[in-house]
């Protein structure tokens, strides 16, 4: 079954939608709340996901590891300080089976460094699976396919 109740997109899109926000506003409390605690997050160039090859820039593979990423993002990580805003659009849903949904989506970053021109950051496309839980719609896992081979300087925030 590849279809949805109208208010269960509604939540998907609003799962989305608040992926978005958390991460913009770097409200990792919130980022970190909207997976599973057995989640996979991966940010990994197309090359490597399209030849089968796992290496990833960046593989997060608990909650736990999400909380690490968040506290050195915000106690130990230094950088020139900037900006970041997602654009994401409207989920795919491919299928639905098992209270889980397996989603996709295309987005992209950008990124506004002080007294400089916003630049585009990262473009790709979410492969999402998704499950529904008495909390609402988590992320089990979130795997950030980027286009570009390279990623201009580091990758400090999630994608």
């Amino acid at each position: 079954m590849n279809t949805l109740d109208i208010d269960t997109f509604l939540a998907l899109n609003r799962l989305y939608a608040d992926y978005a926000a958390a991460v913009d506003n770097a409200d990792w409390d919130k980022w970190i709340d909207l997976f599973v605690d057995d989640c996979d997050y991966r940010v990994q160039p197309r090359e490597n996901h399209e030849r089968g090859f796992p290496l990833a820039t960046l593989a997060l593979l608990s909650k736990g590891m999400l909380r690490d990423r968040a506290y050195g993002i915000k106690e130990t990580l230094f950088h020139d300080p900037y900006y970041q805003r997602h654009v994401t659009g409207a989920p795919l849903v491919e299928r639905v089976e098992d209270g889980v949904i397996v989603a996709q989506a295309n987005y992209a970053v950008f990124r506004t460094k002080l007294s400089q021109e916003s630049t585009v950051f990262n473009v790709g496309r979410y492969l999402d699976r998704i499950h529904v839980t008495p909390q609402g719609l988590r992320f089990a896992q979130r795997h950030c396919i980027y286009d570009t081979e390279m990623i201009a300087n580091s990758l400090i925030y999630p994608i």
